[in-house]
């Protein structure tokens, strides 16, 4: 069976299997075993390409990375842990959008605190799509009943579903922009994601206490890791069911 994460991933990054194989100094014809015939590499090679593609090592070769090396991996990815999303300094948020070359990823039910700690966010973020960025933002629908039972929980009947409407009138402004995709999910969240191309901050959501009250994982994607790619995975999932307002 062939190696069709592979393949895609040469195709992806603009490469062929030859310009892969000078890059990492192995014979053009090793390359095509290693997709055609689902051949595994050797760690060296594996942790060249997933470098050169941009993607996990569990992802091209799931067989290669054991689970107690994807264990220990996952441990390394996490930066930092914050007690509440409060303490994150306003710095690191600017620092990861201001850092962004790929993609700026947004999964939340309003994110509003982003906005209001920021009043040139929209702007930034416009600038950053026409730089070439591509900007997903998916926030929750405010008709649904997962808003409202999010709201009931945290002693505040209505507010969720208000902060949406408020944090919508602000990225309206980025309707039309190249790059930007602003859509609606009715996921229950189990976090919120906040993804700045190979980093990432993730809010924990706890039952009754208001996402800036809750713990945020500070996470850097390593080749061959899952903790990163857990919640990468999560935001694809939310992202295949949203709808584009």
């Amino acid at each position: 069976m062939p190696n069709d994460r592979l393949r895609d991933a040469i195709l992806r990054n603009g490469m062929t299997p030859a310009g892969v194989a000078d890059k990492i100094g192995v014979d053009p014809k090793t390359v095509e075993r290693w997709i055609t015939q689902d051949r595994t590499p050797y760690p060296r090679h594996r942790h060249a390409i997933a470098a050169i593609v941009r993607e996990s090592e569990s992802y091209l070769w799931p067989q290669a990375v054991t689970p107690e090396k994807a264990s220990r991996l996952g441990q390394s990815e996490l930066i930092q842990l914050y007690s509440r999303r409060s303490s994150v300094p306003y710095d690191l948020w600017r620092r990861l959008i201001d850092r962004a070359q790929e993609r700026i990823d947004v999964l939340a039910y309003a994110g509003l605190f982003l906005v209001e700690q920021d009043p040139k966010l929209v702007d930034v973020l416009r600038q950053k799509a026409l730089d070439g960025v591509q900007v997903k933002l998916l926030l929750g629908d405010p008709d649904k009943p997962a808003i409202e039972r999010k709201s009931v929980e945290e002693g505040t009947p209505g507010v969720m579903a208000a902060k949406i409407r408020q944090v919508r009138q602000y990225y309206a402004r980025l309707k039309g922009t190249p790059g930007v995709e602003v859509r609606s999910h009715e996921t229950t969240l189990y976090n919120s994601i906040y993804r700045f191309d190979d980093e990432m901050l993730v809010n924990m959501h706890v039952l009754g206490f208001p996402a800036p009250h809750a713990p945020v994982m500070h996470l850097r994607r390593l080749s061959g890791g899952d903790l990163f790619s857990t919640y990468a995975d999560s935001f694809d999932r939310v992202l295949a069911a949203s709808t584009l307002l």
